[in-house]
């Protein structure tokens, strides 16, 4: 556990999530390049979190899979309480879109 995060380590996959065991209530994935697995999930985390904090009941949790010649992100997390689920992903997906957040993530796990 870091900082209150949770790292699970697997054959060519890591996860960072808040609880366990990992639960994904809502989610959207995005494809990358060639990056180090924990320094993008990692990044990934930090601004989902940044994105979701006022969701009540929201548990962030990346995973990051190596898939081909580059790698899978999975983000989302849990959700407990009645919440706009579609909205959720809306959003998620948005921030995995983000050119700006995509670039600096991208930068970082170089």
């Amino acid at each position: 556990m870091s900082r209150g995060f949770h790292i699970l380590r697997e054959k060519g996959a890591v996860t960072v999530a808040r609880r366990v065991p990992v639960r994904f209530d809502v989610s959207a994935e995005a494809r990358f390049g060639p990056l180090r697995k924990l320094a993008l999930a990692q990044q990934v985390r930090q601004d989902l979190w940044r994105a979701l904090k006022n969701v009540r009941g929201f548990a962030p949790v990346v995973r990051v899979v190596e898939a081909g010649d580059g790698v899978t992100v999975t983000a989302g997390g849990q959700v407990e309480g009645r919440h706009d689920r579609a909205r959720l992903e809306d959003a998620v997906a948005g921030l995995l879109a983000d050119p700006r957040h995509v670039a600096r993530w991208t930068r970082w796990a170089r």
